[in-house]
């Protein structure tokens, strides 16, 4: 369906300045924004899954609720196809964010590893590096306050997730004996 915008663009010949009506597809603008609409979601479902919630990002919906099933005009197809623009521009910022953070901690452990009495008592997680799972790094002194006495550090590699609290154990063991 074509229809005639009501604003003519002029250009000038000669001496005369002639109106120059623009004619626009609507379908075919409908489909290019669905289609972009289409490309954003999915780069944006496909960016979501390696959010986590350290990333901070605001959720929060931005477009008024739309009332019932009903055709979008272009404005409305535009201003969605906007916002979803942001919040992709968004998340691969926090994204990015995120990998400058964990390759700053990656750097800061392998100088901890080779040198731990330069950083003393400094903990880091797998968490901070981007390693699944729990467990941490932490420069210690050796045999306590004597190896912190004679400079004998070292870093300690944690086993992993500490032990079930008194109240998990306490409803695993209701469901064993039940």
């Amino acid at each position: 369906m074509e229809s005639v915008i009501d604003q003519p663009m002029t250009h000038a010949t000669h001496d005369r300045v002639a109106p120059v009506w623009r004619t626009i597809d609507e379908a075919a603008a409908r489909r290019t924004l669905r289609a972009q609409v289409e490309k954003l979601e999915t780069e944006l479902a496909r960016l979501t899954v390696r959010i986590t919630p350290r990333d901070a990002i605001d959720w929060s919906p931005r477009m008024s609720a739309l009332h019932g099933p009903r055709l979008l005009g272009l404005g409305e197809l535009e201003r969605i196809r906007d916002d979803l623009a942001e919040r992709l521009h968004a998340v691969r910022q926090a994204l990015a964010e995120r990998a400058e953070r964990e390759a700053l901690k990656r750097d800061q452990l392998a100088r901890m590893l080779r040198d731990p009495a330069e950083h003393r008592f400094v903990r880091i997680t797998r968490t901070d590096v981007g390693e699944p799972g729990c467990g941490a790094w932490e420069s210690r002194p050796r045999l306590g306050i004597i190896g912190m006495l004679a400079g004998w550090w070292h870093v300690k590699v944690s086993s992993g997730c500490p032990l079930a609290t008194v109240e998990a154990a306490a409803g695993l063991n209701s469901i064993i004996h039940s």
